[in-house]
């Protein structure tokens, strides 16, 4: 028999729960939660010494390029990306908690980090054929790129389904219809 996908949160607005799709909770493998754990302490460390300029660069509404640089070298957006393609290879559970970690400091670089590594490639994560991966894991998982999804357009707001912008191949080239905010 042919398991059926089934959405959580579409289930949960209808008012049901569906339990086996979040039980039994899920539990990080021995590997992953050790390298979680120097992820974890990295972080904080990273973060602790730069807690005096948060709220500047909240104010100026701007990361300085020396602490992107250093997000980059503490390899902050490798952490989806797999082990094999550059990056950490964690799953949704170390993910979020790398997050939760980076917010308790600074929410600000916390969705940096992760619009890049959620919304950004996410795509890519689960669409991308093996050229593109080949092609963009690399500059991605070391921040030299850094991942974005342009969402936002007059009337949809951040809906992605209302979403009316078109790429069209034609030849070598692109045809763009729509527009962004």
């Amino acid at each position: 028999m042919e398991k059926k996908s089934v959405s959580f949160m579409r289930s949960l607005c209808m008012g049901q729960i569906e339990e086996d799709v979040i039980l039994p909770f899920p539990v990080l493998s021995d590997s992953e939660r050790e390298t979680l754990q120097t992820v974890v302490t990295s972080v904080g460390q990273l973060m602790d010494s730069h807690s005096k300029d948060f709220r500047s660069w909240d104010e100026k509404a701007e990361l300085p390029p020396e602490f992107i640089e250093e997000l980059r070298a503490f390899g902050l957006f490798g952490l989806v990306i797999p082990e094999a393609d550059g990056g950490l290879g964690f799953g949704a559970g170390a993910y979020s908690r790398a997050l939760q970690e980076i917010a308790k400091y600074d929410a600000s670089v916390a969705v940096t980090v992760g619009a890049h590594s959620s919304i950004g490639m996410r795509g890519l994560l689960l669409f991308g054929s093996e050229e593109q991966r080949a092609r963009f894991y690399p500059k991605l998982s070391t921040g030299e790129m850094i991942a974005a999804f342009c969402l936002t357009e007059p009337g949809s707001g951040s809906d992605a389904a209302s979403v009316k912008t078109t790429a069209v191949k034609d030849g070598d080239d692109w045809i763009l219809n729509g527009s962004k905010i």
